[in-house]
């Protein structure tokens, strides 16, 4: 029974990790449309010029490639981050049982 209960609480960490993980996607996702077409769509209103450049060409072809960068990198970190809590939930799941069982 005992077994049957780590189980349990492994595939709560399972559906806890995904249900994380999927909320972490769609969050990025958002930020990279927003700044992809909102970004695109008000550039002409963006009128003053950043080192020398229209605002507007530098955002289009600087600014957003870095903030693409930079999602791909907390991405990493955050996932990173969710699948270690993962397997230390795993983890102590198996030592529970094999205290349990011997």
């Amino acid at each position: 029974m005992n077994s049957a209960n780590n189980d349990q609480i492994l595939a709560a960490a399972r559906a806890l990790h995904w249900r994380r993980s999927r909320r972490l996607s769609f969050g990025l996702l958002l930020i990279w449309a927003v700044v992809t077409f909102g970004g695109t769509f008000f550039a002409r209103e963006l009128n003053f010029s950043f080192f020398g450049w229209p605002f507007s060409f530098w955002l289009a072809a600087q600014g957003a490639v870095l903030l693409y960068c930079a999602l791909i990198a907390y991405y990493a970190y955050a996932m990173r981050k969710l699948d270690k809590a993962l397997q230390d939930q795993a983890k102590k799941s198996s030592i529970t049982a094999a205290s349990a069982s011997g």
